[in-house]
């Protein structure tokens, strides 16, 4: 990289920080408001869902990212421009392609910085904020505690009627299946407690089913040896996007070995790994408008074409994933389809710029 190419670079990041700043400050700011309707349960109030907000900052910037780096890449780009300075690279004997290379090197900076924002401090942040509002609501450490959850552990169901924690579960089900699928048992606990790697039940009531008549046996304690295990769980109940790859990774990993979907999983896991290329390909994309129609244009204009396609890119991209899911795509191919013909457009429209 040499000295064109890092001043090149420092603009397009340093607008793209302060359009960061911007859509993620309105964003937060939006999100509140949104909110407001569920406070004052438990003491879930103003102060609370301004912590809660707050924790979900970096989830709103890694959502944004994309439409920031279309935005940052027109801003800065566009202010040199509107300072002559692109028509003087350009008469210097430096091609558009170079210049579109060092928006790809601003590019894979910014792509970066979300990937790890999208792998670490945005699930992270995610899961704080809703175990801080489930303990200000209810009482518990888990954001889905009040939602039943289906699980299956080999030849056993389980239905898990109330989660305190994810070591921790209330009352629930366990169905056990016979080889030819018919029921075979079925177990009700009040109660159980993951520890020295088993499942410890108490309130107990076993039903076992034989030909035509079932019996029924009650204890005070159980132990169980069943495969889930609290990550599991903890894995189960949180929503895929709030994951990180790894933890996706050991989701696909428990479904395909209880011979479960595992389609959406695979899809979320993709679109993650593309996404600091789609940040790249956005940034590649609004370099041709720079040399075309925006060259003399105000930032205002520059601003609401970036809003503008990036809005149109994500609406295409989210439409790409669900009709790849609904008609069995490959994961890949829907993942990145919309990236790699938003690139390839890119470039086409550089090489053809004037």
């Amino acid at each position: 990289m040499n000295r064109l190419d890092r001043y090149l670079v420092r603009n397009i990041l340093t607008l793209s920080g302060i359009v960061a700043l911007a859509l993620v400050t309105i964003y937060t700011f939006t999100s509140f408001v949104a909110d407001l309707g569920g406070t004052g349960k438990g003491d879930y109030g103003l102060l609370e869902l301004a912590v809660y907000t707050l924790l979900n900052m970096p989830a709103g910037l890694h959502i944004l990212l994309p439409i920031i780096a279309m935005l940052g890449t027109l801003m800065g780009l566009g202010n040199l421009a509107e300072q002559a300075e692109i028509t003087a690279i350009r008469a210097a004997g430096v091609s558009n392609q170079r210049i579109g290379v060092a928006a790809l090197m601003a590019g894979a900076v910014l792509g970066t910085v979300g990937w790890v924002i999208g792998e670490w401090v945005a699930p992270e942040g995610q899961q704080s904020a809703e175990r801080y509002k489930s303990r200000a609501r209810y009482g518990v450490d888990v954001g889905e505690a009040r939602k039943p959850v289906w699980l299956r552990d080999g030849a056993h169901i389980v239905n898990v009627r109330k989660l305190i924690a994810e070591n921790h579960i209330g009352p629930s089900v366990i169905y056990t299946l016979a080889d030819d699928l018919s029921l075979k048992a079925m177990m009700s606990v009040e109660d159980g407690v993951f520890e020295q790697n088993h499942w410890t039940f108490t309130g107990v009531q076993r039903t076992e089913f034989h030909d035509q008549q079932a019996t029924v046996t009650k204890l005070d304690r159980y132990e169980w040896d069943g495969g889930l295990s609290p990550q599991v769980l903890r894995l189960f109940v949180l929503e895929a996007r709030s994951l990180s790859t790894q933890g996706l990774i050991q989701l696909i990993s428990y479904l395909d070995e209880n011979e479960l979907d595992s389609s959406e999983q695979r899809l979320t896991l993709w679109r993650k790994l593309i996404e600091p290329f789609t940040v790249m390909a956005m940034m590649l994309f609004a370099v041709p408008f720079v040399f075309g129609s925006l060259r003399n244009s105000g930032a205002g204009l520059r601003l609401m074409i970036g809003v503008l396609i990036g809005v149109a890119f994500y609406v295409t991209n989210e439409v790409t994933a669900n009709f790849g899911q609904l008609y069995g795509w490959p994961p890949p191919l829907a993942a990145s389809a919309p990236t790699i013909l938003l690139a390839s457009a890119g470039w086409w429209r550089l090489r053809q710029a004037g």
